[in-house]
């Protein structure tokens, strides 16, 4: 284990701007052996980590780009896979800044609805399939025209998918909107389910208003160093699992840095990770 430390030390001292995170809950040895892996191309190809700069890393199971612009590394992918990967970044970007432009455009055709991808719905999609989605649901709106009021749906938000399902309003109040939904259809299923979008949308925005008092209230009471949640924790389960550690009282997490998650372990930097539905 001291050996492990130093090696996670050692790299974060090569590499300390850059944020990282894992896909999967690997244990510590793993999660120091990719983080070495990392120092080490850095120290035999210095300039390899330049295009690097100002994305977050995220070890999975394949290397890329993901929709979200965070860079992937494969975990089983040998060294020069990555830095063929990180000098591939700049097209990678563009790619991104491209999609970005279509999905205001495709905002322009849908009365202002705000086109959003989110991350831990989809979280190893990436920016070259995301990017052809977009093109092509673009093209398909812009070839049959959709009457919308501009501006009518502001304020509303909506994910694409590249799937053939019929279009549905998540419990957030963002509508999931097949690619190849006929413009019609979409027309219509929008402009119904308009009002309960909105109702939602201002439910979730009140529950996370919630979940950030009650986040600095523990932090303040239980003398926490840190309390944070993993993306795939939502705020109807981090809300319960904060009123039970302020009704609980322990005193051993005193100083502590928190991660509530769905399963316990220890991270590479201390950080304890506990399931939202924690038993005491």
């Amino acid at each position: 284990m001291r050996g492990n430390t130093a090696e996670n030390h050692s790299c974060n001292q090569v590499i300390p701007s850059l944020p990282r995170r894992w896909q999967r809950s690997w244990g510590i040895a793993h999660r120091c052996s990719q983080l070495h892996s990392l120092s080490r191309l850095h120290q035999q190809n210095p300039e390899s980590l330049l295009n690097v700069e100002g994305h977050t890393i995220i070890f999975t199971d394949q290397s890329g780009m993901n929709a979200a612009g965070h860079v992937m590394l494969g975990t089983t992918d040998v060294h020069h896979q990555w830095a063929k990967l990180f000098e591939r970044l700049p097209s990678y970007s563009s790619l991104l800044a491209q999609s970005e432009l279509l999905k205001d455009r495709i905002s322009q055709l849908l009365g202002g609805i705000q086109v959003i991808h989110i991350e831990r719905l989809q979280p190893l999609l990436t920016i070259e399939e995301y990017f052809n989605t977009l093109s092509a649901f673009q093209k398909r709106l812009s070839s049959c025209w959709v009457p919308f009021h501009p501006r009518s749906l502001q304020g509303l938000q909506m994910t694409l998918e590249n799937d053939r399902s019929s279009p549905r309003l998540h419990e957030l109040g963002h509508f999931i909107i097949p690619s190849a939904c006929e413009p019609t259809t979409l027309q219509w299923f929008i402009q119904t389910k308009a009002p309960e979008a909105r109702r939602r949308m201002k439910r979730r925005d009140e529950l996370e208003a919630e979940e950030n008092d009650l986040v600095l209230y523990c932090l303040e009471s239980l003398s926490l160093k840190r309390l944070y949640k993993e993306p795939s924790v939502s705020s109807k389960q981090m809300i319960p699992c904060c009123r039970r550690l302020m009704e609980e009282r322990c005193p051993y997490v005193q100083g502590m840095r928190l991660c509530v998650s769905h399963f316990y372990s220890v991270l590479q930097d201390g950080d304890l990770c506990i399931p939202w539905d924690w038993k005491s």
